[in-house]
């Protein structure tokens, strides 16, 4: 199997009617067919903060409420989900006083020969941190000392809990669980906040909740704020044409049928957009990757993780939104990384002076890969501006 994602594709869903609550709108995704050959179940962790044990000496450390663990079969028989609270060897715990810490391997780890333990958004999230994180590759005199040993160094970016997101957690205490459904797409103030798919209805009843634990941009915490209530999205039937049961049959289905279309257009910024992917984990016929929308400074982008089976329907999916500020620094970094770390073969692509273009590294917080003479001199000349 080869098949990286290109874009995100609904195939084997259909999306039913949405249901709002203050600025919260959810539009809940159902499955055609369960075929119940993959899992998905939570593993809870109650540590204050994880530690992640990556390749290359480095390490990931968040607050880390949950894993998954994916069980699948080789055959296409169905599967029973096991083994979600057993604990690994690989998960160790310290209580340091003040905290507790979870000392963990890999961000996906293989627990026995068809059972997988992931960490969900997490997994997306290491990935976009180690964009470009070596740094420069040619020592280019422009750059610290610091740069051109430990590349981009430490790393982070901040994020809001469920939680926070207000009306989100009665949302998901009220809204109806469909029979068929197997995820959903969460919107706050018609923004698409995330989107979450598992493989079978039983997984998405147990995760149902699990969206609370998880992280979302501070944009979309700042519309709950703003916002308490979504557009006016009403659809109605012509009753004027409705003559016995079968018209009405007909008129529900071609309501329900653009209500999806429109719907499915308020998330073009994730399904319409090209995708950067990686393979994480090759379990055929099942595929575990992770992925990032083309960078656009403009528009809404998106980090997330997928599986997708041999005939590319999604089985499994999670998305997080990037803010602005978030998207504006990996931007930089690509185009540094384009033009080889060259101040100003980047700086003329993006039609920026160098100086101009050594703030723009500045206000993203990148200024300490510089030495402190290019950062003075950019600065001097904005002031004498």
């Amino acid at each position: 199997m080869t098949n990286l994602l290109t874009d995100i594709s609904l195939k084997g869903l259909e999306i039913a009617p949405s249901q709002v609550w203050g600025a919260v709108r959810i539009v809940p995704l159902l499955r055609r067919r369960i075929r119940g050959d993959l899992r998905l179940i939570k593993r809870s962790y109650n540590e204050d903060i994880s530690i992640v044990s990556l390749e290359g000496d480095m390490q990931y450390m968040s607050y880390i409420p949950h894993g998954l663990v994916m069980s699948w079969s080789d055959d296409g028989n169905p599967v029973a989900a096991y083994g979600g609270q057993m604990k690994k060897p690989d998960e160790k715990r310290l209580d340091c006083g003040c905290a507790s810490v979870r000392l963990m391997h890999r961000m996906a780890k293989r627990e026995s020969k068809n059972q997988l333990r992931f960490l969900p958004l997490h997994l997306a999230m290491e990935g976009f941190l180690s964009l470009f994180f070596s740094g420069p590759d040619i020592a280019w005199s422009e750059y610290s000392n610091y740069a051109q040993s430990h590349g981009l160094g430490f790393r982070y970016e901040t994020a809001v809990n469920g939680s926070y997101i207000p009306g989100l957690e009665e949302a998901l205490r009220v809204f109806e669980i469909h029979q068929r459904q197997v995820g959903v797409l969460v919107f706050v103030a018609e923004a698409l906040a995330s989107a979450f798919v598992v493989p079978t209805p039983e997984d998405y009843r147990l995760l149902h909740t699990s969206l609370i634990e998880d992280f979302y941009g501070e944009l979309l915490y700042q519309y709950g704020l703003l916002y308490d209530t979504t557009y006016p999205m009403d659809v109605s039937i012509d009753e004027s044409k409705i003559k016995n049961l079968a018209d009405l049959r007909s008129a529900v289905c071609k309501m329900r049928s653009d209500w999806a279309s429109f719907q499915s257009c308020m998330a073009n910024g994730l399904l319409e957009s090209p995708l950067q992917s990686k393979i994480i984990y090759a379990a055929e016929p099942f595929l575990l990757q992770r992925f990032m929308t083309n960078l656009q400074l403009k528009e809404e982008n998106h980090i997330g993780e997928a599986i997708i089976r041999e005939n590319e329907e999604l089985e499994y999916l999670k998305t997080y939104r990037l803010s602005a500020t978030q998207t504006r620094r990996a931007y930089l970094l690509s185009k540094l990384a384009e033009h080889n770390w060259n101040l100003d073969r980047t700086a003329n692509a993006l039609a920026n002076t160098r100086d101009e273009f050594v703030l723009r590294l500045e206000n993203a917080g990148f200024g300490y890969l510089l030495n402190q003479h290019i950062r003075d001199a950019a600065q001097k000349k904005a002031n004498q501006r």
